[in-house]
């Protein structure tokens, strides 16, 4: 379906011909109709589905159609992390460069200035607020925010933001919000917990099932057998005879992180890590540079595994098996994008190896072991017990320039805006 065939306003629809946007992806064509209509709707899917704009196109087209306050929140979307958020503020940049609204981003690790420019969003009243929820309780904790005009509540990826403890901090922001509003989840999964939520904030929502719980066949999956102490070995080995670029290095903890870094800047190899305890300029620099080809391998955390849209990545790597499915499935994902094909190779230790029989399990495959260079003797592959992981819902087989900132609003709804550029990356 093409998005011509949506019934979205033309506004919308020459945003979208400017960015190129010709064919709807299946949650786009089934989640929009809904969201046009006014439906709460709960919708099952994993990045790279296209869900961002699944959301942010009928929110535009509402808030161009319905009357609303222009001096007020109107809407509000929920991210778990400040990567994400920034993100979808890009993406609200380049879709509305033809419609008169404004948009913030809050979210932390940023200066006094970000701050204040958060503040000034909040008290006069951007039309669409893009948030953490920490930051946003962090504001609200400290001076009034008027809510009371706010039509439209999107919550997305809400398994992650629950994985990470921000239940109750989502419980206490819907408490300020209207009960008369539109609420919209996005989720990779549908554990309990998630539709408690959904229960407990949404009016009989329409559910939307699109899953991809396995990887694309584009990428080619294998993995290493070895010892923990072997990996850095396997590491240089990697990358000895291979002239590899935008490589991303995985690791579950900021240790080891700093160390893969160094072990990779020693054999000469221009890295750098991404992990929590950066400040957002740093990350937003480092972001930069591995964007821009100036770093060969990005080692990180699982920061980056989700929500980082970056086409050309030819190689993940996994340092260390993720605790999670799910996280394998999205760190992996960062490679075979926009049509192009990929490799991940996965190290796989002895403490490891149950883990990784479980992620076997859960793709219902057997990932291809690669034998160890000459010289190294891999433990044998004997996991001892399988782990259980939540399931993507559905069907397994499934599988410019932007519009007005916040600080310089001079909201003339009768035209599109100036605009200016403001890089978030």
């Amino acid at each position: 379906m093409t998005f011509e065939e949506l019934p979205l306003e033309d506004e919308i629809l020459d945003g979208l011909q400017a960015m190129n946007f010709t064919e709807a992806t299946p949650v786009q064509e089934q989640t929009i109709p809904l969201i046009l209509e006014g439906r709460d709707v709960i919708a099952c899917a994993q990045t790279g589905t296209g869900k961002t704009a699944a959301f942010i196109l009928p929110l535009l087209n509402n808030l161009l159609t319905d009357d609303h306050d222009e001096n007020a929140i109107n809407a509000i979307i929920m991210a778990p992390t400040r990567e994400l958020a920034q993100q979808i503020d890009q993406q609200m940049e380049g879709f509305s460069y033809f419609l008169p609204f404004s948009s913030v981003a809050v979210y932390g690790g940023n200066d006094g200035q970000a701050w204040d420019v958060q503040k000034k969003g909040l008290t006069k009243g951007a039309d669409v607020v893009i948030a953490t929820p920490g930051r946003l309780l962090s504001h609200m904790n400290i001076y009034p925010i008027d809510f009371s005009k706010v039509k439209y509540f999107i919550l997305d990826e809400a398994d992650r933001m629950l994985d990470m403890g921000f239940y109750d901090d989502i419980k206490q922001i819907v408490k300020r919000l209207p009960k008369d509003r539109q609420t919209v989840m996005f989720s990779a999964t549908m554990p309990t917990k998630i539709r408690q939520l959904a229960k407990s904030i949404m009016n009989h929502p329409a559910e939307v099932k699109i899953a991809v719980s396995r990887p694309p066949e584009s990428i080619m999956q294998s993995a290493y057998i070895c010892t923990e102490e072997q990996k850095p070995i396997l590491i240089k080995n990697l990358f000895k005879d291979n002239e590899l670029h935008k490589v991303i290095l995985f690791s579950s903890s900021k240790a080891k992180v700093r160390e893969v870094r160094k072990t990779l800047q020693s054999i000469g190899l221009k890295a750098d890590e991404m992990h929590s305890d950066l400040t957002q300029a740093q990350r937003d620099s480092v972001m930069h540079e591995f964007r821009n080809g100036r770093i060969d391998v990005l080692v990180a955390t699982d920061i980056v595994s989700r929500g980082i849209d970056i086409d050309d990545i030819p190689l993940v790597i996994n340092y260390d098996v993720p605790s999670d499915a799910e996280d394998y499935v999205h760190r992996i994902g960062r490679t075979a994008r926009a049509a192009n094909s990929g490799m991940a190779i996965t190290l796989v230790s002895e403490n490891d190896q149950t883990r990784f029989k479980a992620i076997e399990d859960f793709l219902e495959k057997d990932i291809y072991k690669i034998p160890l260079p000459d010289g190294l003797e891999a433990p044998p592959y004997a996991p001892k017990r399988k782990e259980r992981y939540h399931r993507p819902c559905g069907n397994r087989q499934e599988r410019q320039q932007p519009h007005q900132r916040w600080e310089k609003n001079t909201r003339h709804h009768n035209k599109p805006k100036t605009n200016n550029i403001e890089q978030n990356k």
